[in-house]
């Protein structure tokens, strides 16, 4: 029962931001609650709910609410994403060519990566990714890419939050262990997945900065581990951290 009234609240507030949306001068407690056939209280509660966390707001004089900045920076997060994906294309296209295979363009969020770009390329491989799709950071190169930067506290939280489960038999489970690798793609600029997603797939990743220095994104090449041996990855990595630096210039990054 209480699972199902959250569930209607969410439902509610939802409701609420889309009808606040509809009219730029904004709503009152009453014109909102006509349109959802609930009593005030109920809305007002809501409305008290999304003003709190800057969702929506109150203008002081007519008391009317409408939508908040929290809106506008979610937007600009958004857009954020959709410019990098624009301003990648060129270069996962030029790495694309260069390997013959799937390159990936991804960015992190709470805690995970997710899929933003992928080109196929031309060989043959079977992957679980898909643009739009979440993935763990623990186990692939792009998510220890990112790891690797992030501030030590935000590290140990995920870490905290999410685990480290296995998904192979190459997975790193243990803290130590993890924590001694993120320092190794720290010191060569790039990181490795050793089939420790899936079986019988490799990547290697760099990460991407921002014009502040902050990572955002990471880049992958990805292959069988047929054609993905120790001597192609040492072979690839200069080239892949080559079109991470590029790209990362291209955000503005300056390389202390």
């Amino acid at each position: 029962m209480e699972k199902e009234n959250m569930v209607k609240s969410v439902s509610r507030a939802l409701r609420i931001i889309d009808i606040v949306s509809s009219k730029k001068d904004g709503l009152g407690v009453t014109e909102i609650a006509k349109q959802m056939d609930i009593n005030k209280s109920s809305v007002y509660r809501i409305l008290s709910t999304l003003v709190q966390h800057g969702y929506i707001e109150q203008d002081e004089e007519t008391e009317r609410y409408k939508l908040g900045y929290k809106f506008l920076e979610m937007s600009s997060k958004l857009l954020d994403s959709i410019d990098l994906r624009s301003e990648a294309k060129p270069y996962l296209r030029e790495l694309e060519k260069a390997t013959n295979e799937v390159v990936h363009l991804v960015v992190y969020d709470q805690g995970e990566v997710i899929y933003i770009e992928k080109l196929e390329g031309t060989e043959t491989l079977r992957m679980h990714s898909k643009v739009g799709k979440r993935a763990p950071m623990h186990c692939t190169a792009v998510g220890k890419a990112i790891l690797a930067h992030l501030p030590m506290h935000v590290v140990l939280d995920i870490l905290e939050r999410k685990g480290l489960p296995k998904h192979t038999e190459h997975t790193i489970t243990d803290k130590e262990t993890f924590l001694q690798q993120l320092a190794v793609v720290r010191q060569n600029g790039y990181a490795l997945d050793l089939e420790e997603n899936e079986y019988g797939i490799r990547c290697i990743a760099v990460p991407i900065f921002d014009h502040s220095g902050h990572v955002i994104a990471a880049v992958s090449v990805s292959g069988p581990t047929i054609r993905m041996t120790d001597e192609r990855l040492e072979q690839l990595h200069a080239h892949v951290r080559y079109i991470g630096q590029q790209l990362s210039a291209r955000l503005g990054y300056k390389e202390k």
